[in-house]
């Protein structure tokens, strides 16, 4: 009897071969793809791998105005230069699989996991045989929850693979067809060729980044004064106004207590905790791996998943914050101890391990954690990421931290100053993640009614400050709340937004005029395209597939109706939205003075090529280049 596992990477087919059997045979295809053979049971296996999404959407006709008329075809076929790798993959699927008994899915266990699966076995080994297919379930690849996957294999999930299914038409829909008609009303406004891309949730996000653009833009500063006194042991005391807006009112205070002392007025003391922090989501990971080491989303999901394939953590694209009471946590802190940092903080742990969960929960993975598997070696970067996930993971069952805060309040010539000081009482978690500050101060030996001497008084003018550009990781959080995109895919969607150009910078995230503009005029001329609600009421319906709530034809078809309005309206404006999208361009492309004419020279795309290259904006007039 012959059995046919598909994974979805090379490394995960290594990892699943050697766990069904140590003396699997590794073998090679047309001396590129890697596959294995093993047998088990009285069944030779055969254990292949696509390298993610072998098949891609493509139009039935590509001669449509619109396409809403999609097959599936080989990704090689439909981008031939940038999917051209994955032709021998489909080969040695096709060729191997062949008149196989069963099939086993054992591509990642989320939605485009199982679409990846799904089209493999439907596609290359035929869709006569997706009835002999089972599934592998897992969140680790570790010997034991591999066996345990096999050994226990589910039916595939038909639902999960229409809202797979679904959530790719309804992107292409969006994405191609928009993009398609912005790029014609270019091209009959201006017989330009300009090269741009609108999406169903990338133009509401960059809609977000603009909003938050104009608020920074329009913002008029206001004057505030913030009054200090230094007080002896150099303690910086606040007036208890705060920001202070009436100039009048500044001149007053510091008329007053110039050269004068003060009285402590009142001293609170107060006790507080702060409860250990929940285990990684996906979000979770990427925010705090910028806030600590600088990390962009994408390096931090990519590391992640290179972690999760050498069986180091755990399925990382997951929305759980929480670790189940089947993980075997002994079992893993066992395992960790060997190393000997690690294992100063694990010998602390309390006998009972219940960790800290968060709310957020998901059907198909827990949170991220460490496996036990120690890495033999990792790069710099990597063993930032893996100690990060281990170190959350070890907090997690630690108590909450303790401190005492000492509040204070000041009197000078009757105006109230104040100052606040916090010290630890026990570490608690705090001691066993080393990535957050502990805060531990020195109280003053103050008691109530002491004179205190003033060294300095000082009054501080200022300004208010616009709202805060976003980063990449609090717009990752942002999209998470307004639930835009998934955990998976907004990583990819701030890259895309890079990418076209729309925006700009690491540390704060600029749009440029280029994307300010097509907010502008999509915003003018076709709002839909820019709906959150749309976006978020799509999201939702793909949920509603899981449980039985929506199905895919019906999805899929009001997607089509909601682009066909787009459509429309783009067509009704084309002149008015080609001209702007263009000039805008223009602008925001404007890299010199053309020599010849004194025209600008302008960087620009050619199709043609498929390269960039510079030219005169009096083109045809002028031909500089």
């Amino acid at each position: 009897m012959h059995e046919v596992i598909v994974c979805e990477k090379p490394r995960s087919a290594e990892k699943i071969a050697k766990a069904l059997s140590p003396s699997a045979k590794k073998k090679v295809y047309n001396k590129k793809v890697k596959y294995w053979e093993l047998k088990k049971d009285s069944k030779d296996i055969t254990v292949v791998s696509a390298v993610g999404h072998l098949y891609s959407l493509t139009p039935d006709n590509p001669k449509d105005k619109v396409y809403f008329d999609l097959h599936w075809a080989p990704a090689y076929e439909v981008n031939k230069r940038g999917s051209g790798f994955t032709k021998d993959y489909v080969r040695a699927i096709k060729k191997l699989a062949k008149g196989a008994d069963s099939y086993v899915h054992a591509c990642d266990y989320d939605t485009e996991g199982t679409l990846i699966g799904y089209n493999a076995l439907k596609y290359a080994c035929g869709q006569d045989n997706l009835s002999k297919i089972s599934r592998m379930k897992f969140s680790t690849l570790t010997k034991k929850d591999l066996l345990e996957a096999y050994d226990n294999r589910i039916d595939l999930d038909m639902n999960q693979v229409d809202s797979g299914i679904a959530r790719h038409v309804l992107d292409y829909y969006f994405g191609v067809n928009i993009s398609k008609a912005l790029m014609k009303s270019v091209s009959s406004a201006k017989h330009r060729f300009l090269k741009l891309s609108a999406g169903r949730v990338q133009t509401p996000t960059l809609s977000i980044l603009v909003e938050r653009e104009k608020e920074i833009k329009n913002f008029v500063p206001e004057p505030y004064w913030l009054i200090k006194a230094i007080i002896e042991g150099d303690i910086e005391v606040d007036h208890i106004d705060g920001k202070i807006f009436d100039k009048a009112r500044a001149e007053e205070i510091m008329t007053k207590c110039q050269g004068k002392d003060a009285t402590v007025d009142n001293i609170n003391i107060s006790l507080s905790s702060t409860k250990p922090p929940v285990p990684f989501n996906l979000g979770g990971l990427q925010s705090e791996a910028y806030n600590v080491f600088g990390f962009s989303p994408k390096k931090t999901q990519t590391i992640a998943q290179n972690l999760y394939t050498s069986g180091y953590t755990s399925y990382p694209r997951t929305s759980s914050q929480k670790l189940p009471e089947s993980l075997d946590f002994k079992s893993i802190f066992l395992q960790l101890s060997n190393n000997g940092e690690f294992r100063k903080h694990i010998s602390q742990l309390p006998s009972k391990l219940k960790p800290n969960n968060g709310k957020k929960d998901d059907a198909a993975h827990p949170a991220i954690h460490p496996t036990g598997i120690l890495p033999t070696s990792l790069s710099k970067d990597d063993k930032k990421i893996y100690e990060l996930i281990v170190y959350r993971f070890i907090s997690v069952f630690f108590e909450a931290a303790k401190f005492e805060t000492m509040s204070t309040t000041l009197d000078i010539e009757d105006e109230k100053f104040r100052f606040r000081r916090r010290r630890v009482t026990h570490k608690g978690w705090m001691e066993h993640y080393p990535f957050r500050k502990i805060d531990d101060e020195i109280f003053p030996d103050f008691k109530e009614g002491d004179l205190v001497k003033v060294l300095d008084l000082i009054s501080d003018e200022k300004e208010t400050k616009p709202p805060a550009r976003y980063n990449q990781a609090s717009l990752i959080k942002e999209l998470e709340k307004r639930e835009l995109g998934t955990k998976a895919t907004r990583a990819d969607i701030i890259d895309k937004l890079y990418d076209r150009k729309f925006i700009t910078g690491t540390q704060k995230i600029e749009v440029n005029q280029l994307g300010e503009n097509m907010i502008d005029t999509l915003s003018t001329y076709c709002k839909d395209i820019t709906s959150e609600e749309l976006t978020r009421n799509f999201e939702i319906k793909l949920e509603g597939i899981d449980n039985n709530e929506a199905t895919r034809q019906e999805i899929i078809s009001e997607g089509q109706n909601e682009v066909t309005v787009i459509l429309s309206d783009i067509s009704k404006n084309s002149k008015e939205i080609g001209t702007k999208l263009y000039e805008s361009y223009q602008e925001s492309n404007i890299v010199g003075t053309c020599p010849n004419c004194g025209g600008n020279l302008v960087k620009r795309y050619s199709p043609k090529t498929k390269s960039y290259f510079v030219g005169c904006s009096n083109y045809p007039d002028c031909t500089k280049s």
